[in-house]
Protein backbone atom coordinates (compact mmCIF):
# COMPACT_ATOMS: atom_id res chain seq x y z
CA UNK A 1 0.00 0.00 0.00
CA UNK A 2 1.39 3.39 -0.96
CA UNK A 3 1.61 6.43 1.28
CA UNK A 4 -1.00 8.20 -0.83
CA UNK A 5 -3.47 5.34 -0.42
CA UNK A 6 -2.84 5.30 3.34
CA UNK A 7 -3.47 9.06 3.55
CA UNK A 8 -6.67 8.74 1.51
CA UNK A 9 -7.80 5.82 3.71
CA UNK A 10 -7.31 7.86 6.88
CA UNK A 11 -8.98 10.94 5.40
CA UNK A 12 -11.97 8.88 4.28
CA UNK A 13 -12.21 7.21 7.71
CA UNK A 14 -12.31 10.57 9.48
CA UNK A 15 -14.79 12.17 7.09
CA UNK A 16 -17.12 9.16 6.92
CA UNK A 17 -17.10 8.98 10.72
CA UNK A 18 -17.93 12.67 10.92
CA UNK A 19 -20.77 12.34 8.41
CA UNK A 20 -22.22 9.27 10.16
CA UNK A 21 -22.25 10.95 13.57
CA UNK A 22 -23.47 14.39 12.43
CA UNK A 23 -25.49 14.02 9.25
CA UNK A 24 -26.99 10.52 9.10
CA UNK A 25 -30.30 10.80 10.94
CA UNK A 26 -31.32 7.14 10.81
CA UNK A 27 -31.92 5.95 14.39
CA UNK A 28 -30.96 2.39 13.44
CA UNK A 29 -27.31 3.43 13.09
CA UNK A 30 -26.97 3.62 16.89
CA UNK A 31 -23.46 3.20 18.29
CA UNK A 32 -21.47 2.75 15.09
CA UNK A 33 -17.79 3.59 14.77
CA UNK A 34 -15.83 3.67 11.51
CA UNK A 35 -12.73 1.71 12.47
CA UNK A 36 -10.91 1.48 9.15
CA UNK A 37 -11.14 2.19 5.42
CA UNK A 38 -9.25 0.22 2.77
CA UNK A 39 -9.21 1.62 -0.75
CA UNK A 40 -8.08 -0.18 -3.86
CA UNK A 41 -4.96 1.08 -5.64
CA UNK A 42 -7.03 2.82 -8.35
CA UNK A 43 -9.26 4.48 -5.68
CA UNK A 44 -12.45 3.15 -7.29
CA UNK A 45 -13.63 1.03 -4.36
CA UNK A 46 -13.27 1.26 -0.60
CA UNK A 47 -14.10 -1.20 2.16
CA UNK A 48 -15.51 0.68 5.15
CA UNK A 49 -15.05 -1.33 8.35
CA UNK A 50 -17.63 -0.52 11.03
CA UNK A 51 -17.76 -1.58 14.67
CA UNK A 52 -21.27 -1.57 16.13
CA UNK A 53 -22.15 -2.00 19.78
CA UNK A 54 -25.35 -3.87 20.60
CA UNK A 55 -27.28 -7.08 20.18
CA UNK A 56 -26.89 -9.07 16.93
CA UNK A 57 -30.24 -7.90 15.54
CA UNK A 58 -29.34 -4.27 16.36
CA UNK A 59 -25.98 -4.70 14.63
CA UNK A 60 -27.68 -6.13 11.53
CA UNK A 61 -30.17 -3.24 11.45
CA UNK A 62 -27.38 -0.68 11.88
CA UNK A 63 -25.33 -2.31 9.12
CA UNK A 64 -28.36 -2.26 6.78
CA UNK A 65 -28.97 1.42 7.64
CA UNK A 66 -25.34 2.29 6.89
CA UNK A 67 -25.46 0.44 3.58
CA UNK A 68 -28.61 2.36 2.72
CA UNK A 69 -26.92 5.67 3.67
CA UNK A 70 -23.73 5.10 1.65
CA UNK A 71 -24.91 6.97 -1.49
CA UNK A 72 -25.68 10.01 0.69
CA UNK A 73 -22.31 9.67 2.46
CA UNK A 74 -20.52 9.37 -0.89
CA UNK A 75 -22.27 12.53 -2.11
CA UNK A 76 -21.27 14.39 1.07
CA UNK A 77 -17.67 13.23 0.61
CA UNK A 78 -17.77 14.71 -2.89
CA UNK A 79 -18.69 18.10 -1.48
CA UNK A 80 -16.13 17.99 1.35
CA UNK A 81 -13.06 16.45 -0.27
CA UNK A 82 -10.98 17.60 -3.18
CA UNK A 83 -9.91 14.30 -4.67
CA UNK A 84 -10.32 13.22 -8.25
CA UNK A 85 -12.57 10.26 -7.58
CA UNK A 86 -14.75 9.39 -4.59
CA UNK A 87 -14.63 5.58 -4.31
CA UNK A 88 -17.67 3.32 -4.18
CA UNK A 89 -18.16 2.53 -0.50
CA UNK A 90 -18.76 -1.06 0.66
CA UNK A 91 -19.67 -1.52 4.34
CA UNK A 92 -18.32 -4.48 6.32
CA UNK A 93 -18.81 -5.37 9.97
CA UNK A 94 -15.60 -5.15 12.01
CA UNK A 95 -15.86 -7.89 14.62
CA UNK A 96 -12.45 -7.45 16.24
CA UNK A 97 -14.04 -6.04 19.42
CA UNK A 98 -16.33 -9.06 19.59
CA UNK A 99 -13.43 -11.47 19.13
CA UNK A 100 -11.37 -9.57 21.72
CA UNK A 101 -14.23 -9.73 24.21
CA UNK A 102 -14.55 -13.47 23.61
CA UNK A 103 -10.82 -13.98 24.21
CA UNK A 104 -10.99 -11.99 27.46
CA UNK A 105 -14.00 -14.04 28.53
CA UNK A 106 -12.14 -17.30 27.82
CA UNK A 107 -9.04 -16.11 29.70
CA UNK A 108 -11.18 -15.17 32.71
CA UNK A 109 -12.85 -18.58 32.69
CA UNK A 110 -9.51 -20.36 32.42
CA UNK A 111 -8.14 -18.22 35.27
CA UNK A 112 -11.08 -19.16 37.48
CA UNK A 113 -10.72 -22.86 36.62
CA UNK A 114 -14.14 -23.13 34.99
CA UNK A 115 -14.55 -25.08 31.79
CA UNK A 116 -16.40 -22.96 29.23
CA UNK A 117 -19.14 -24.61 27.18
CA UNK A 118 -17.86 -25.12 23.61
CA UNK A 119 -20.91 -23.70 21.79
CA UNK A 120 -21.62 -20.66 23.95
CA UNK A 121 -23.31 -18.05 21.72
CA UNK A 122 -22.08 -14.51 21.97
CA UNK A 123 -24.99 -12.15 22.40
CA UNK A 124 -23.18 -8.81 22.65
CA UNK A 125 -19.86 -7.53 21.39
CA UNK A 126 -19.59 -5.06 24.26
CA UNK A 127 -22.01 -4.07 27.00
CA UNK A 128 -24.77 -1.92 25.59
CA UNK A 129 -24.65 1.59 27.09
CA UNK A 130 -27.65 2.47 29.22
CA UNK A 131 -28.63 5.77 30.82
CA UNK A 132 -27.27 6.23 34.33
CA UNK A 133 -29.87 5.67 37.03
CA UNK A 134 -29.83 8.08 39.99
CA UNK A 135 -29.21 6.37 43.33
CA UNK A 136 -29.80 7.63 46.89
CA UNK A 137 -26.08 7.64 47.71
CA UNK A 138 -25.29 9.93 44.75
CA UNK A 139 -24.30 13.49 45.54
CA UNK A 140 -26.85 16.19 44.86
CA UNK A 141 -24.24 18.15 42.91
CA UNK A 142 -21.14 17.14 41.02
CA UNK A 143 -17.87 17.50 42.94
CA UNK A 144 -15.76 20.50 41.82
CA UNK A 145 -13.21 18.19 40.19
CA UNK A 146 -15.88 16.79 37.85
CA UNK A 147 -17.23 20.13 36.66
CA UNK A 148 -15.49 21.77 33.72
CA UNK A 149 -15.15 25.48 34.10
CA UNK A 150 -16.07 27.49 31.00
CA UNK A 151 -13.07 28.84 29.17
CA UNK A 152 -13.35 32.53 28.32
CA UNK A 153 -12.97 33.28 24.61
CA UNK A 154 -9.61 34.56 23.49
CA UNK A 155 -9.45 38.10 22.19
CA UNK A 156 -9.55 38.20 18.42
CA UNK A 157 -6.46 39.21 16.57
CA UNK A 158 -6.44 41.43 13.56
CA UNK A 159 -5.89 40.15 10.03
CA UNK A 160 -2.11 40.57 10.31
CA UNK A 161 -1.75 38.60 13.54
CA UNK A 162 -0.87 40.35 16.79
CA UNK A 163 0.82 43.38 15.22
CA UNK A 164 -1.06 46.65 15.33
CA UNK A 165 -2.30 47.86 12.00
CA UNK A 166 -0.09 50.63 10.67
CA UNK A 167 -0.52 52.23 7.27
CA UNK A 168 2.11 50.85 4.93
CA UNK A 169 2.18 53.76 2.56
CA UNK A 170 1.98 57.43 3.17
CA UNK A 171 -1.01 58.96 1.61
CA UNK A 172 -0.16 60.57 -1.69
CA UNK A 173 0.03 64.28 -1.88
CA UNK A 174 1.24 64.87 1.67
CA UNK A 175 4.71 66.09 2.33
CA UNK A 176 6.98 65.72 5.30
Amino acid sequence: MSQRTERVDELLRQEIGSIVTRDVADPRVGFATITSVETTADLRHAKVWVSIIGQPDERDAALAALRHAMPFIRHELGTRLRIKRIPDLHVHLDDTAERGTRILQLLAEIGSGAIPPPDLPITESLPTPVPRVHRDEDLSEEPPSAVRQPVPPRPRRGPTGSRPTVPRHRSRGTSR
